[in-house]
C-alpha cells in the first residue's frame, strides 16, 4: 500500500477576534480613596497645589468634602479631608 498524504487542514476562513470562551475583563479597580489631615496654615488651594500640582483645583477638594466644610476659607487643623481622584 503506497503512503497516502493526509489532507492538510484549511484555515483560510479563520478570522481574528475573541472567542466566546474568553475570560471577560473585570471592572478596573477603583483608585484608593486618599485623605489628608489638615495642618495649621493649610488652605484648600495649598493642599490642591501640593496634591494635584494646581492650586486652582481647590474646588474639587471642597466639593468632595461638603459634608464637613461649609466655607472654603474655614478649614481647621485635624480635619480629615477626602482627596478625590482627578
Amino acid at each position: 500500500m503506497p503512503d497516502r498524504e493526509e489532507p492538510r487542514p484549511d484555515f483560510s476562513n479563520v478570522k481574528s477576534g475573541s472567542s466566546s470562551s474568553a475570560v471577560p475583563k473585570s471592572d478596573p479597580v477603583p483608585p484608593m480613596a486618599r485623605t489628608y489631615t489638615v495642618k495649621k496654615g493649610d488652605s484648600l488651594s495649598k493642599i490642591a497645589k501640593n496634591t494635584y500640582g494646581d492650586a486652582a483645583k481647590w474646588r474639587a477638594i471642597f466639593d468632595a468634602n461638603r459634608d464637613q466644610i461649609e466655607n472654603a476659607d474655614l478649614i481647621h487643623p485635624g480635619q480629615v479631608l477626602k482627596l478625590p481622584a482627578l
